[in-house]
């Protein structure tokens, strides 16, 4: 609810604070160094872009590169933000969407459009940390909620949240595009445009009939859409039945 950069600020001041702590009370320049970075990082999760959340986590290393304080700290500490980003977002996830949570509201209605039995399939692929989630499980509270998620830090952030709101999901690390989709009754998609195509085609292979594709703001262009949601401004929902209609 902080108004930009506020958080940013706050973020880097925290960080500061920390290194700076610990120096005091007798700990070394890479132990400091890594507890205010991982700090740094856990509060850059509440940013609301990715661009946000890069420039709150980057601010605390490149301050500290350019204030001169980074001269106790050994040259290959500075490959730890590197590390922990491809720990976020191995390569094979490069062409996917990044994190981007899917708004509080914006699956309402969804059950009314595209109706599921009970212990139907539901499955939010790329699940990232359980917004998706949450939301589905509002949704469908009788339906089998599964998470994959192709990052592992993301995939253990994602199964403990989702345990701590009541066992919303099962989540498992999962390759989306390698993983069998004909045993779902919905899958959920918030991705990219270029890789709708990819999941285009493959749900026209793998959904059974009767089976739901659903995507968050990107539309399938190949495709007819079957139902359109708009419950938050400018995030569509675009539901399409098995056997997929193309235009």
């Amino acid at each position: 609810m902080l108004i930009w950069p506020l958080p940013a600020l706050l973020t880097w001041a925290f960080a500061w604070a920390l290194f700076v702590g610990l120096r005091v009370a007798g700990l070394g320049a890479p132990g400091a160094f890594v507890v205010a970075l991982l700090a740094a990082g856990l509060a850059a999760w509440t940013g609301r872009t990715p661009w946000r959340r890069l420039f709150m986590l980057a601010g605390f290393p490149l301050s500290l590169l350019v204030s001169g304080a980074a001269g106790a700290v050994p040259g290959w500490i500075w490959l730890l933000p590197l590390a922990l980003l491809l720990a976020l977002y191995p390569l094979g996830s490069w062409g996917d969407a990044p994190l981007f949570p899917t708004p509080a509201e914006a699956l309402n209605g969804l059950a009314e459009k595209a109706a599921l039995p009970d212990g139907a399939v539901v499955v939010d692929a790329g699940c990232g940390l359980g917004a998706g989630l949450i939301a589905l499980r509002r949704q469908y509270p009788r339906a089998q909620i599964l998470g994959w998620e192709w990052s592992w830090p993301l995939t253990m952030l994602c199964a403990l949240r989702c345990r701590l709101r009541g066992n919303v999901a099962r989540v498992r690390r999962a390759d989306i595009w390698a993983a069998d989709w004909s045993g779902c009754d919905l899958v959920y998609l918030f991705q990219r445009p270029e890789s709708m195509p990819r999941a285009v085609e493959k749900a026209a292979a793998e959904l059974r009939p009767g089976a739901w594709l659903v995507s968050l703001e990107f539309e399938a262009r190949s495709l007819k859409p079957t139902v359109r949601l708009e419950t938050v401004q400018g995030k569509p929902v675009w539901l399409y039945q098995a056997p997929l209609r193309t235009r």
